[in-house]
């Protein structure tokens, strides 16, 4: 079993910087793909971003392109998400996620491990 625990969440002004983390005791963390989704109230869950399991291979939302980076300590177990140029749009509960196919994909129906979210709210 994979325990994931999100971190980092708060409130922001548009145009600032936050950093997610995603952390897990799971040894195994280091062979499994690990993706950020977010979803904000009345919305369903989006995908953001992901990362395969040795991390030099990421994947990405347009809508975060260029402002979110996603990377990975395997000797920690910890994956990060940081979060650039915030806006308002991008207030949401961020939840991090596990794959155990290891390549990092988009598609939330992939995932077999789940942390409890972080919110994130970005004012105007």
């Amino acid at each position: 079993q994979v325990q994931l625990v999100e971190s980092g969440g708060g409130l922001v002004q548009a145009g600032g910087s936050l950093r997610l983390s995603c952390a897990t005791s799971g040894r195994t963390f280091s062979n499994y793909g690990v993706g950020w989704f977010r979803q904000a109230p009345g919305n369903e869950r989006d995908f953001v971003a992901a990362i395969n399991w040795r991390g030099f291979s990421t994947n990405y939302a347009d809508s975060v392109k260029g402002r979110f980076t996603i990377s990975r300590d395997n000797a920690n177990y910890t994956v990060y998400l940081q979060m650039n140029s915030l806006k308002p749009e991008d207030t949401a509960v961020y939840y991090c996620a596990a794959q155990t196919v290891g390549r990092g994909s988009s598609d939330d129906r992939e995932y077999a491990y789940w942390g409890r979210g972080t919110q994130v709210t970005v004012s105007s």
